[in-house]
């Protein structure tokens, strides 16, 4: 018995909380498919309308019907999808990766699973229809992509060294029936120490992409942990009890065994070939470059599989949502404990089109200017090509607010002192990128060090005056009136009344003035500065 929920009780969830779209209607998933689901995210809806989305009858240009139904959206469409894949509240959730991160539980092996209800293996995937021709894998971006892209693939593979498994979520160029790209990135990912082992042997590196693991899965497959964490006993720790997994068909590694579907096979050390475009979640289109790629020898799924694809490019969306939650608490970690700056409340990564990586805000509690430059510094070089923009801000700002932010940098922050720039950085995951002599290719995914970084001190020095807004207790009657009004329905917005501690320049007499106003007797306060008036 298992108490965690595979992808299909997920979406029944989902559904019996009105989460999730289901579109009967054949749609194109070459033209169609994620730009509908796009319209959520540059629609100008608020969060709280964003939606799963089950797509019943594929089709393709070709107007091929696909039996498989496709599912976008599904595991992090918005905060409030992601929680239910967590199957607890968003406030709950920190406490969720501490528990996994300090104790994860190693999978556990099974006879048999739901993946291996149906098995391809030889002639079968070279058949028309077979192979990679099976899976409805839709188009990412229409009219950029050169291909049908795996997203939500979690690609598991060994170290051959160490045997630690590592299940990390990269995409999958679809190049044919028997042909998959990968796009491992330079910036540390294990998949990619891997086969760089198993080229200096002269071997190919097995590897099993898991489309529609248990959503744990996915999870714990973005996390950033050191490396030769494995990521399935993370998603056991996020589960509270052992992941199952199943040995694969044709290659020496395990597999989630309630999985929708499983591509295994081999990475070819031998060769690179050329990769992309791609709309990456940089916000830009991704350019060709040369990259491993993956040659199938089986694929197995259950019956009636669910195809499931995470929607990227442009933020917010599908991957920012499942990333910025527990980057934010990765973050948090390390400035509090592995930093011990005790001060540190907040990490908070903007996420509408700078995508996480570039623009980040650390919420502090009083703390000394050593703490803050420590903070900006730890942050700016704890993950490579991760914080190029580096706030630090009070406990009264709203991190996630960048007018608030923005605010804080304008009337708390002396540019030529409060601004410390730090060079020898990576760029990371974004433009611009390095040509080699065919102008269609990048040549490497290896950053120079020729970016740099901008740490902002915003943090309050010396007493300011209240903010110029009623009080709470005003503030809080007037939304009662307002309510009573049948007025729009309010969505406050920090800071929304003008309370703050008593400081120096607030004194009793000005609390005592402002308190004569509320109660029409300001004509005194009128009189008692007459009496100080002095010769011009």
């Amino acid at each position: 018995m298992r108490t965690y929920r595979d992808i299909r009780e997920h979406l029944e969830v989902l559904d019996e909380r009105g989460l999730l779209v289901r579109v009967a209607q054949p749609i194109n998933k070459d033209t169609e498919m994620h730009p509908l689901v796009r319209w959520q995210y540059r629609g100008g809806l608020p969060e709280e309308e964003w939606r799963a989305f089950l797509f019943e009858r594929v089709v393709d240009s070709k107007g091929r019907h696909y039996e498989m139904p496709v599912t976008v959206g599904a595991l992090a469409g918005s905060r409030a999808i992601y929680a239910i894949g967590f199957g607890c509240t968003l406030e709950e959730i920190e406490a969720r990766w501490d528990a996994a991160m300090a104790r994860p539980i190693a999978p556990a092996l099974v006879d048999r699973g739901p993946v291996h209800e149906e098995v391809h293996t030889g002639a079968d995937l070279d058949r028309e229809g077979g192979g990679l021709d099976e899976l409805p894998v839709p188009i990412s971006t229409p009219g950029f992509d050169n291909a049908p892209y795996t997203t939500c693939s979690q690609w598991i593979t060994v170290d051959p060294d160490t045997g630690t498994r590592n299940v990390g979520n990269y995409r999958g160029q679809v190049k044919a029936r028997r042909r998959l790209g990968i796009f491992p990135s330079g910036l540390g990912q294990d998949v990619h120490v891997h086969w760089q082992k198993c080229k200096e042997r002269g071997k190919p590196l097995p590897a099993a992409v898991v489309i529609g693991a248990p959503p744990l899965v996915c999870y714990a497959s973005v996390q950033k942990v050191p490396y030769g964490v494995d990521e399935l006993a993370l998603a056991g720790g996020l589960a509270g009890e052992p992941i199952h997994v199943v040995k694969c068909v044709t290659v020496d590694l395990e597999v989630p065994a309630e999985a929708e579907i499983v591509i295994e096979g081999l990475i070819n050390t031998e060769h690179l070939e050329p990769e992309g475009p791609f709309g990456e979640s940089h916000g830009y289109m991704h350019p060709r470059q040369l990259n491993p790629y993956f040659e199938v020898t089986a694929i197995t799924h259950r019956r009636g599989a669910i195809f499931v694809s995470w929607i990227s490019q442009v933020t917010p969306s599908e991957s920012s949502v499942i990333k910025k939650t527990s980057y934010e608490i990765m973050f948090l970690k390390h400035l509090r404990d592995a930093c011990r700056i005790k001060s540190v409340r907040r990490v908070a990564m903007h996420e509408p089109l700078t995508n996480l990586r570039k623009f980040i805000t650390v919420q502090m509690r009083h703390p000394t200017e050593a703490e803050v430059w420590r903070a900006l510094h730890a942050t700016a070089t704890f993950h490579p090509g991760v914080g190029k923009l580096v706030v630090a801000v009070d406990e009264d700002i709203d991190p996630e607010n960048p007018d608030m932010v923005l605010w804080a940098m304008c009337y708390r922050m002396k540019p030529h002192r409060d601004v410390h720039i730090i060079g020898g950085m990576e760029k990371g995951h974004a433009p611009p990128f390095h040509y080699g002599p065919d102008a269609q290719e990048t040549v490497s995914y290896h950053s120079p060090a020729d970016d740099s970084a901008m740490l902002c001190n915003a943090i309050l020095k010396e007493p300011f005056p209240p903010i110029s807004l009623p009080r709470r207790e005003y503030m809080e009657k007037a939304r009662a009136l307002w309510n009573e009004l049948g007025l729009p329905r309010l969505r406050p917005q920090t800071p929304w009344y003008g309370d703050l501690p008593p400081i120096p320049q607030w004194d009793a007499e000005l609390e005592e003035e402002a308190e004569l106003a509320i109660l029409g007797e300001h004509y005194k306060t009128g009189e008692k500065l007459a009496r100080r008036r002095v010769r011009a």
